[in-house]
């Protein structure tokens, strides 16, 4: 696999969206890959996607936060949150590496919640589709591209 998605460049580059593809080395959890391209746990984007009654969805978090399942199904108005499996993110996100889904559910027809933690910051960095590479762009642009619902979607800590 290339060091970025295909369908994510393509995607930017059609968009003329200014963006710093960063290399880094083999990392497997968004808090290992935030230290290796110099970002803060807090302003790293990692994606987890979720089933909500029965229809899979994107949500968008800081690399140390937790899913609050609980408020996410009372926020969504969804009966039933059930984290997906590998075997169903590979499914959807079949050009991606497991765990390194870039945060743009659209290109994946999935709606997309981000915590609004996120929304804070100027710039957003997150896995480019594999786990060597990441990208850093404006949120502006990001928010502007995917059109995210912005939830509290954290556990307290």
């Amino acid at each position: 696999m290339e060091a970025m998605s295909k369908r994510l460049r393509s995607y930017l580059d059609a968009q003329s969206i200014v963006y710093e593809r960063i290399h880094h080395r083999r990392d497997y959890t968004a808090q290992q890959t935030a230290q290796s391209t110099h970002t803060r746990g807090s302003d790293f984007a990692k994606t987890v996607l979720i089933w909500l009654d029965g229809l899979p969805a994107m949500v968008v978090m800081p690399a140390p936060a937790h899913i609050d399942l609980r408020k996410l199904r009372e926020l969504t108005g969804a009966r039933d949150v059930d984290l997906a499996t590998e075997d169903e993110i590979g499914g959807i996100c079949h050009d991606c590496e497991i765990g390194a889904e870039p945060p743009f559910g659209n290109l994946y027809d999935l709606p997309v919640y981000v915590s609004q933690e996120l929304a804070k910051d100027h710039d957003i960095t997150f896995n480019a589709g594999t786990h060597e590479e990441a990208i850093r762009m404006s949120y502006a642009d990001y928010e502007r591209l995917v059109q995210p619902l912005l939830l509290d979607l954290t556990t307290d800590h």
